[in-house]
């Protein structure tokens, strides 16, 4: 297994992956979020597994976030955005690896704190999470009210 930090929207996989775990967007919104990402190194952290035949197997996005991060109690928080592992390649270890390296940043970031979420009926990720030691610290239902 290989984790190769991203550093281009062409990198191999990360789009398809990207896409596996947030199908609602269209390549090129994906393609327009990745270059944010990437033109933002010093907040934005991503990375892409790969399997030894350099087959992509997951991948994470990490971001600093100076915001209040619901359940946390310092700032900066590195905050997982998003962690997806291919099912072909599940339960093999990959998603401890992405989070190791992701802690591994948000240390060099000066970070004491990773957090991330899953929504309420997400039970696969929240089992996943858990699985990856994160602890659920809070629930919480948002609401709107639209201004005429």
């Amino acid at each position: 297994m290989q984790l190769v930090q991203c550093t281009s929207t062409g990198q191999n996989g990360w789009l398809a992956l990207r896409r596996q775990l947030w199908p609602e967007g269209s390549p090129d919104e994906h393609l327009a979020e990745m270059q944010v990402l990437l033109d933002q190194p010093g907040r934005f952290f991503q990375l892409v597994a790969y399997e030894d035949d350099r087959q992509p197997a997951g991948f994470v996005e990490a971001a600093l976030r100076t915001d209040y991060v619901n359940g946390t109690d310092t700032s900066p928080v590195a905050f997982v955005e998003g962690i997806y592992v291919a099912p072909a390649f599940r339960r093999h270890g990959i998603g401890t690896l992405l989070v190791a390296a992701v802690v591994t940043w948000a240390k060099a970031c000066a970070c004491t704190e990773l957090a991330s979420d899953a929504l309420l009926d997400n039970a696969a990720s929240q089992a996943m999470h858990r699985a990856l030691g994160f602890e659920e610290t809070e629930r919480v239902v948002f609401f709107r009210k639209l201004i005429p």
